[in-house]
């Protein structure tokens, strides 16, 4: 697929933008990418990104609170934030009419966010309330994206629970988020991405009357995050009261995707041997032969695949039977991984899962949001936006070797492996 035309500019303060026009339809994504996320918050203050993303919705210099929300909505536009290991984003789609509302929106919050005590004691309750929604409250919560790094890495950075711990979140002070914006939002430390039905020189010129005057402030330093692998194989046996089944992750490392982008994805095609359908090698074991597992997945990145700089996990999945072991499924899952590093897969076998990758990647980059987000994401992380174009070719270019080495590379004495345990008596 040739890739789309870009246009890059950096703006005085910093800011750097990406230009992505597209004419075939009225419409326009808006989207600014911090470098900012789980990793960069410091000891004591977990779930602190996260929350600073919820802050950012709350009124800013020129806006009273919820301001953001009606003056997207009324312009038929829909919009969001999240937070991830590596950045935080935010984005809004509209029609192309509203380019102009969009940017101030954004610029306007990049100036000056309202932090305010109440507004900061409000969304300590909204972020609580999520986490009782989606982790605390939910058979199988933050399984395994919050429970896996805590065994697969050593470090803060790595291991905490980016969602947050509840007595973190309460701490949290009105100085503590004045610094966090001083330091990781300023327009240096950001990627703007406008993607869809846009003149490139007007969308230049409105760049630059928006953001051109936010004040500039230095680009934080970005520390290192790596750190080794680990030394021989680490367990974690986790309780879950309201999981119906036990559980198995099992997280390895894999190459650093800014440095090692084909060697990256070799493990994202092996995940698709693994898991991906019905013939794919696991599914058709212990699915349909053995009947020992309930539900099954493999990939690369806890939040996804290219979400993360180094360090990066391949993790494998699985919810099995109570009268299976943990170590039955384990065994069952190095028998094959073993296989593929004895004998590659056949050149078809291969072909299936690449072209399912491409054709997914294709449809995913058809919707203006994703695509607007995509953008912003790879030119953050590896410099490079026009990556999201050449991942389907660059996907079907994996060699069966390659993914024969990837397999051998999953190696038994260098992983983590956390087992959910039901202790509810619900099973």
């Amino acid at each position: 697929m040739a890739s789309p035309e870009l246009h890059r500019f950096t703006l005085p303060n910093g800011l750097r933008v990406v230009l992505a026009p597209d004419a075939s339809a009225p419409v326009v994504g808006v989207s600014v990418h911090y470098d900012v996320g789980f990793r960069s918050e410091p000891e004591g203050r977990t779930g602190f990104a996260h929350l600073f993303e919820h802050l950012m919705f709350q009124g800013s210099e020129s806006l009273e609170k919820l301001a953001h929300f009606r003056h997207v909505q009324s312009s038929g536009g829909t919009f969001n934030g999240s937070t991830h290991p590596d950045y935080t984003d935010y984005y809004q789609v509209l029609p192309s009419a509203a380019l102009e509302r969009a940017l101030f929106l954004e610029a306007d919050r990049m100036r000056a966010p309202k932090i305010t005590e109440e507004n900061l004691r409000n969304q300590i309750d909204v972020v609580k309330e999520e986490i009782r929604l989606n982790v605390l409250n939910r058979p199988y919560g933050g399984f395994p994206w919050i429970l896996l790094p805590a065994v697969l890495f050593k470090t803060f950075a790595n291991a905490h629970n980016g969602y947050g711990d509840f007595v973190d979140l309460e701490s949290a002070t009105v100085d503590d988020c004045a610094e966090f914006f001083d330091t990781y939002y300023s327009p240096a430390n950001a990627v703007l991405t406008v993607a869809g039905d846009l003149d490139v020189e007007a969308a230049k010129a409105l760049v630059e009357k928006h953001f051109g005057d936010v004040p500039a402030r230095p680009k934080p330093e970005r520390p290192s995050f790596a750190e080794p692998a680990p030394q021989g194989e680490v367990r974690h046996e986790h309780g879950d009261a309201l999981a119906p089944l036990p559980a198995i992750a099992i997280g390895y490392r894999v190459p650093d995707p800014v440095t090692d982008i084909d060697g990256y994805l070799a493990y994202l095609v092996l995940a698709g041997v693994l898991t991906d359908g019905d013939s794919s090698r696991l599914q058709q074991r212990l699915v349909h032969r053995e009947g020992i597992v309930i539900d099954l997945n493999a990939g690369c990145g806890l939040f996804g695949p290219l979400e993360a700089r180094d360090p990066d996990t391949f993790s494998i999945t699985a919810i099995h039977t109570p009268e299976v072991s943990h170590e039955q499924v384990v065994a069952a899952i190095d028998e094959e991984l073993q296989k593929l590093a004895q004998e590659p897969p056949s050149a078809e076998e291969l072909a299936k899962v690449t072209a399912r990758w491409a054709s997914t990647m294709h449809k995913e980059h058809d919707r203006l949001t994703n695509r607007t987000l995509g953008l912003g994401s790879a030119e953050l992380l590896f410099g490079r936006a026009e990556l999201i174009y050449e991942l389907p070719e660059r996907i079907a270019s994996v060699t069966v070797d390659e993914v024969s080495a990837a397999a051998k590379a999953l190696r038994p004495d260098a992983r983590a492996l956390l087992l959910v345990k039901p202790t509810g008596g619900a099973q």
